[in-house]
């Protein structure tokens, strides 16, 4: 009953922050240069003052700021993102569309850098000192520091251009005509490349902070007891430092769930992935106001969930944290 509790409490602080984020991306955008209806004038090759004028009004944009944030967002508490001026389509089934490939490339890349970054901090902090931990810290700290539009073309450049063993653009090959497991395998090789891409920046990160729990669990008084009474060495480090070392690493990993829609922009618009990142790049190229609120709030709501869920999986994996 008291984790129930919780997690309403949270869901509630959730949505207020959410309301905050929209009106905040609303007045952020509104002050940004650019006029949309200036850029649909001038290609429908009519950019007379009457027309402009019929256009702010067709799409509410003659209204005093305030009256058009209030509008938005008795909006977007009825969940109607409004309607894509360039797109001519509503906001919500434009995203509906794309979510799906930011999802898979998204939770792929995070379950990716995860393992393998636990995994490479967990050696580093076995061989401390060793040139395993020393390699370990430098490919972490390379990856870190390599910028990811850089990383994913020269993935591109390699395994597309020069070997030719994997697809470097797009969700599928375009006129397959593949269904069934043979779509399924042929999305999987499309995908190999920009999960990779977007999971090294942050399996760096996991891998460091993993190394730096697990050596400061291992000088605890616990661990120490365990070895005093023979344990085996490979349980200590399972069961006694792994387990208590990935509470900040499960804190770090919700937390950056939520922002790989960021790295996605980047990711999804160098390998032409058709997710909700290449459709917020072009919103802001083609100044679409509504479909680039929708989807800031759509990346919001996706960061706000991950963590909730990190907050309900921290009280699992410590179960002295006081659910308040």
């Amino acid at each position: 009953m008291r984790r129930l509790q919780f997690m309403l409490t949270r869901l509630a602080q959730g949505l207020v922050a959410l309301m905050l984020i929209a009106t905040v991306n609303f007045l952020l955008i509104r002050a940004a240069p650019g006029d949309p209806v200036a850029v649909m004038a001038g290609e429908a090759g009519a950019s007379d003052a009457q027309f402009v004028a019929q256009l702010r009004g067709q799409f509410g944009l003659d209204q005093p700021l305030g009256t058009q944030l209030f509008k938005y967002l008795q909006h977007v508490v009825h969940l109607d993102l409004g309607y894509s001026y360039r797109q001519q389509q509503p906001v919500i089934d434009l995203i509906v569309d794309r979510l799906p490939a930011t999802l898979l490339l998204t939770g792929s890349a995070f379950v990716l850098s995860l393992i393998l970054g636990v995994m490479a901090g967990a050696l580093a902090s076995r061989r401390a000192g060793s040139w395993v931990d020393s390699l370990v810290t430098v490919v972490s700290l390379v990856f870190y520091a390599t910028p990811l539009y850089w990383l994913a073309m020269m993935a591109v450049l390699l395994f597309t251009v020069k070997l030719g063993v994997l697809p470097g653009f797009g969700y599928f090959t375009v006129g397959a005509d593949l269904h069934g497991m043979a779509l399924a395998w042929d999305i999987a090789k499309h995908l190999v490349l920009p999960a990779l891409t977007l999971a090294l920046f942050y399996m760096a990160v996991y891998a460091r902070m993993t190394r730096a729990s697990m050596l400061e669990v291992a000088q605890m008084d616990f661990v120490k007891t365990a070895r005093a009474k023979g344990v085996r060495p490979g349980r200590i480090q399972r069961a006694h430092i792994l387990r208590n070392a990935l509470l900040p690493v499960v804190t770090l990993a919700g937390i950056q769930a939520g922002g790989l829609i960021g790295g996605a922009v980047l990711t999804e618009t160098v390998f032409a992935w058709p997710g909700i990142g290449r459709l917020m790049f072009d919103a802001l190229m083609q100044r679409d106001y509504n479909l680039l609120l929708g989807c800031f709030l759509v990346a919001a709501a996706m960061a706000v969930l991950f963590n909730l869920i990190t907050d309900f999986v921290y009280t699992l994996v410590d179960p002295r944290i006081e659910l308040t």
